[in-house]
């Protein structure tokens, strides 16, 4: 990994992280957090295992307690050298040994817990096994919120990113489309990302004609063609943030069919960002955003949520979908993404991520939302 946000964060921002942590596990009624290696665990403590193995790793966090990071010990010394290492204790265990029972030892034999989306069913199960008066909730169940609103230095990446992520949709607009397979306009945009900062790419869809009309279209080998609309959307981790945008453009003239369709996702992706306010409900910049592709005639092509989370990781909490009542709080950082998608014939999509303002929203992606025409 090229980026990396130990240089950014200080023990003591992962101090406060993983304080704030174990104090809302406390608030929702939980004796602590269990938290694998993942998103996660780089978030609160800056520790990324150098191989995701059979191996036990947890950091044990509950209110009033010391943080613990149970690791193997041929890890720790990666482990002392994490970024938020000095604002926890480490405890190593070798093989041999059973991890289990000195991590259940850190524990409330009778408690509920929440654990990482992404913790093994082994190590689950084999704490159950040491514990079997606990039980468990996901992360995502128990605090979906943990990480969706970002400070200062959390919001100056997040738009570090959306800056990398422009600027390479100006340079794709200028690469040649039509006689190309999409595999190859999506190597392009892979290659842009990584020239931009970027350590990861999570994806490059590139969906033409057709294909464009299936929102998560893996590109393949269509050779694209003059006439053909086309669904651009790619994203991943820069300094260990998230970029996400999503552009449509097109292979010469469109029809004026196109271009009306275009036009109803561009004023719904609008309608959506002014909807963007703090105590706004998630819900409701999904229901600004439906309501102009509804009144156009194409509710029935819009066939998904309109935005989701995005920091650590591209896609998670909070979620812009109808029923989703949790208010919006300056930080939050998500994507609004409507689209029209006819089967068949093509789809638009136009995608930026937004920032919750004390006063509205600001967008991290600034590039043209018009029609782009490429050759």
């Amino acid at each position: 990994m090229t980026g990396s946000t130990a240089a950014t964060f200080t023990a003591d921002d992962y101090r406060a992280r993983m304080g704030r942590a174990a104090r809302a596990a406390a608030e929702a009624g939980l004796a602590g957090l269990l938290v694998a290696p993942g998103p996660d665990l780089v978030w609160l403590t800056g520790y990324t295992p150098p191989a995701v193995t059979e191996r036990l790793t947890l950091l044990v966090l509950a209110a009033g307690q010391d943080p613990v990071l149970v690791v193997p010990a041929l890890e720790a010394p990666d482990a002392h050298r994490a970024a938020g290492a000095s604002a926890l204790t480490l405890r190593d265990w070798t093989d041999g040994k059973d991890p289990y029972a000195a991590t259940a030892a850190l524990l409330d034999a009778s408690g509920r817990f929440g654990i990482s989306d992404n913790a093994w069913a082994l190590h689950l199960l084999a704490l159950q096994q040491a514990l079997p008066g606990s039980s468990y909730a996901s992360l995502t169940e128990a605090l979906p919120m943990l990480r969706a609103v970002k400070d200062a230095a959390e919001l100056d990446l997040m738009a570090a990113a959306g800056a990398a992520a422009d600027a390479t949709f100006e340079e794709i607009r200028n690469v040649p489309f039509a006689g190309r397979r999409e595999s190859e306009v999506a190597a392009d945009l892979d290659r842009l990302l990584r020239d931009h900062g970027h350590e990861q790419v999570d994806f490059t869809i590139v969906a033409s004609g057709p294909n464009g009309a299936d929102p998560h279209h893996d590109a393949g080998e269509r050779v694209i063609a003059r006439g053909d609309m086309i669904v651009l959307d790619f994203g991943g981790l820069r300094d260990g943030y998230g970029s996400d945008t999503s552009r449509t453009v097109h292979v010469g003239e469109p029809t004026d069919e196109e271009r009306r369709v275009h036009d109803v996702v561009r004023e719904a992706q609008e309608a959506g960002f002014r909807a963007v306010r703090p105590g706004a409900a998630c819900q409701d910049v999904d229901r600004a955003a439906r309501r102009v592709i509804a009144d156009a005639g194409y509710g029935e092509y819009f066939i998904h949520r309109t935005g989701h989370g995005i920091g650590v990781t591209t896609h998670e909490p909070p979620y812009m979908i109808e029923g989703e009542e949790r208010p919006l709080v300056p930080g939050m950082c998500f994507s609004v993404e409507p689209g029209i998608y006819l089967p068949g014939r093509f789809g638009v999509r136009i995608e930026d991520i937004v920032t919750v303002t004390e006063d509205g929203g600001r967008r991290l992606n600034t590039t043209t939302r018009e029609l782009v025409i490429v050759e």
